[in-house]
């Protein structure tokens, strides 16, 4: 590709400008700038030649004195992105990438997926004629951003990586505790994927699937690490106000009150993960020993411990330990719904995409990841209507039985990560608690589609009602599999046998 030297001076003036401000802050005073490459004199007529090759040499110093956690932290709300695509472009076109090189495009590529021009512009969907799923808007944004630079091949095998993105996503999501998440592995996983992609990783097509699985980690990562440092200041107030000052021991130190009133979460996390993986583990620590043995109040008499239960394996802790399914469906967060709510539009997406394209003799049975989910022809034809939009009792009625073969579908597939999970206690709970929040997602589904039942019967729809009910008795089914699976009784797990 042809190269048009002015409009490489112009993304290169404004890395350095970007950078210099970054410097500036650092060192608190004014950075000196070499010869010809000042404000002034990329505005004037200088031989342009000349001057790409000193900013060149410039930048390349600049390079090893930004890191990506000044990157990081430099790049807020306010951070113009004409800045952000500058800097794409530029670590783009480098003809040799370093480590920090593909780091600082991974931030610089995150940050524009979390802040479209738009609001709400990577969220359009749509479906190319042959019913298949076209480039996503956020990789069609990128494609168009680095339009005039030489792009790297993207061979098979780097493919076959891209596609471990969308299932550790998942996983993300399911993670309700900060030590589990730090334990893991996932954070070195991921570093491991991204190195292993080697130069692939400055493809559009690579930053497309990475920018949204960063987006998700980080608004995981932030939620759970503010709530465990909100829980230890709690503890630490609840000391002081007694009259203590030491809260426990991490690693042999003591921790005092002190100690966590100076700690600055927002700070912590503008730092890159891979340094500071040591900090977030202490306060992980910190969390797990306050639980085990909180600030005792003054005065107040020392409790009995309660006998702990003769366990004597991981998958007894799962099985005998009853689960509070009444509590733990009133605990449900608006972040676990919406999480969830995520997960059954792919869910939509998949099934609808199959029914679709698939031969209509066959296009009743889905092939799911665990089982094949069988829909009955008023559930394919809804996932085929295109009359989802209008403001009619027929659409009404397609729009109940998408929801309910979502959920339902959702359903099984975490009641088949339950029974593998059995052995890990950590992994069985994360599981439960994404059946929890479908079953109170399946709740507000149930009474929905029983308003637009009772709208149909009073219309004389009888048949668009015998549809709807005969959908609501399998989630009706797999709900109660589920509420017997949690609650630990004796028929859960021939119950939850049956739904492979």
């Amino acid at each position: 590709m042809a190269e048009d030297p002015k409009w490489e001076l112009a993304i290169l003036a404004t890395v350095q400008g970007f950078y210099e401000k970054l410097l500036q802050e650092a060192v608190e005073g004014e950075v000196p700038v070499p010869a010809g490459l000042e404000t002034v004199s990329l505005q004037g007529d200088s031989d342009v030649g000349e001057m790409l090759a000193s900013m060149r040499r410039w930048l390349r110093l600049l390079d090893m004195a930004i890191s990506p956690a000044m990157l990081r932290r430099a790049f807020g709300e306010q951070t113009d992105p004409e800045i952000a695509e500058a800097m794409l472009r530029y670590f783009v076109r480098k003809k040799e990438h370093t480590d920090s090189d593909r780091d600082k495009t991974d931030i610089v590529a995150t940050f524009l997926y979390r802040h479209p021009r738009v609001p709400g512009q990577w969220e359009q969907r749509g479906y190319g004629l042959d019913g298949s799923l076209p480039l996503s808007p956020f990789e069609i944004a990128l494609i168009e951003i680095l339009a005039d630079s030489d792009l790297p091949g993207l061979p098979e095998e780097h493919i076959q990586l891209l596609r471990r993105f969308d299932p550790l996503e998942e996983q993300v999501l399911r993670f309700r505790d900060l030590n589990a998440l730090l334990e893991s592995g996932l954070i070195q996983t991921v570093r491991q994927l991204k190195g292993t992609l080697e130069d692939s990783f400055f493809h559009p097509g690579v930053l497309a699937t990475i920018a949204p699985y960063n987006a998700t980690f980080g608004a995981k990562f932030d939620e759970l690490f503010r709530e465990s440092t909100k829980q230890i200041k709690d503890f630490a107030g609840e000391l002081e106000d007694q009259g203590g000052t030491i809260l426990g021991s991490v690693d042999g130190m003591d921790v005092t009150v002190d100690h966590v009133k100076a700690m600055d979460e927002e700070n912590l996390l503008k730092l890159d993960y891979g340094q500071a993986l040591d900090k977030f583990r202490r306060v992980s620590k910190l969390k797990q020993t306050l639980e085990q043995k909180p600030p005792m109040k003054r005065g107040a008499k020392q409790a009995k411990p309660a006998p702990k239960p003769a366990v004597k394996t991981a998958s007894a802790v799962v099985v005998n330990v009853p689960f509070n399914l009444k509590a733990m469906r009133k605990a449900v967060t608006p972040q676990q719904v919406a999480a969830e709510e995520t997960k059954l539009l792919k869910v939509e997406e998949s099934v609808r995409i199959f029914v679709r394209v698939a031969d209509p003799k066959f296009r009743q049975v889905v092939p799911m990841r665990f089982f094949n989910l069988t829909l009955t022809p008023a559930e394919a034809d809804a996932y085929c209507a295109d009359y989802l939009e209008e403001k009619s009792l027929r659409a009404g009625v397609a729009r109940v039985l998408l929801r309910l073969v979502a959920v339902t579908a959702r359903l099984i597939t975490e009641l088949e990560e339950l029974k593998r999970a059995n052995n890990s206690p950590s992994l069985w709970k994360l599981h439960a608690d994404s059946l929890v929040t479908l079953l109170e997602i399946g709740g507000n589904a149930t009474e929905n589609a029983e308003r637009v039942s009772n709208l149909a019967s009073q219309r004389g729809h009888r048949q668009q009602v015998e549809e709807i009910q005969t959908s609501l008795k399998k989630l009706r089914d797999y709900s109660g599999i589920a509420e017997r699976t949690l609650t630990g009784s004796a028929e859960a797990k021939s119950a939850a046998a049956g739904a492979e």
